[in-house]
C-alpha cells in the first residue's frame, strides 16, 4: 500500500511571550489582524507551510509533509525571530498533533456493503450528507474516510506508524468480510 502524507500539524513553543505586532512588521508574508484571529499567520513559501504564532509563545505548524519538515520550519522561523532580538528557543520540542495521509486501494469499494457488514459501532455512512464512509479504528485511535473509488483519507494519527497499523487493520477487516 502506497501511503502519502498530506499534512502534519504540530505544536511547539518559543519559550517566551511574543510581541506579534513587532514580528508581523519584520516578517514578509506575515498576517496579523487581532480583530479577526488572535494569532499571527506566517506563510512559508518553501516548503509550503503555515506557522501560527500566539502571544503566549505557542506555535502551530500546518501543511508540513513530514515531522522533519515541521521541525525545520519551526526552527527556521524562530531563528528569524531571534535575529530580531527576541530571546526565543530556536530548537524547541515539536509535538505532532495530527497526521493526515491518503492511499488508494486500487479497486472500487461498495460502501453500502461495508456499512452493513462492519456495523454501526465503527462505521458512519450517510451518503446523502457525505460521499465517504467514516471508519473509526480503536487502536491506534485513527479515523479513516473510505470512498467508493477505493481512495482512503486517514486522520487523527500522531505517529506515522499509526497510519500503517490502522490502514493494515482496515484492509484486513475488509478482506475478512469479503469486501
Amino acid at each position: 500500500m502506497d501511503i502519502h502524507i498530506q499534512n502534519v500539524v504540530s505544536s511547539s513553543s518559543a519559550g517566551v511571550p511574543l510581541d506579534l505586532q513587532k514580528i508581523s512588521m519584520a516578517l514578509d508574508d506575515a498576517e496579523y489582524v487581532p480583530e479577526k484571529f488572535p494569532g499571527l499567520i506566517y506563510k512559508v513559501k518553501d516548503p509550503k507551510t503555515a506557522l501560527l504564532l500566539f502571544s503566549s509563545g505557542k506555535l502551530v505548524c500546518t501543511g508540513a509533509k513530514s515531522v522533519t519538515m515541521a521541525e525545520e520550519v519551526v526552527g527556521r522561523v524562530l531563528t528569524m525571530i531571534k535575529e530580531m532580538g527576541v530571546n526565543v528557543d530556536t530548537a524547541p520540542k515539536v509535538t505532532v498533533q495530527n497526521i493526515v495521509a491518503t492511499t488508494d486501494l486500487g479497486r472500487e469499494l461498495n460502501l453500502n456493503s461495508i456499512a452493513i457488514t462492519l456495523g454501526l459501532e465503527k462505521v458512519e455512512y450517510e451518503p446523502e450528507q457525505f460521499p465517504g464512509l467514516v471508519y473509526r479504528v480503536d487502536h491506534p485511535r485513527v479515523v479513516a474516510l473510505l470512498f467508493g473509488s477505493g481512495k482512503i483519507v486517514c486522520t487523527g494519527a500522531r505517529e506515522i506508524e499509526d497510519i500503517d497499523i490502522a490502514l493494515g487493520e482496515i484492509v484486513k477487516e475488509l478482506e475478512n468480510a469479503g469486501l
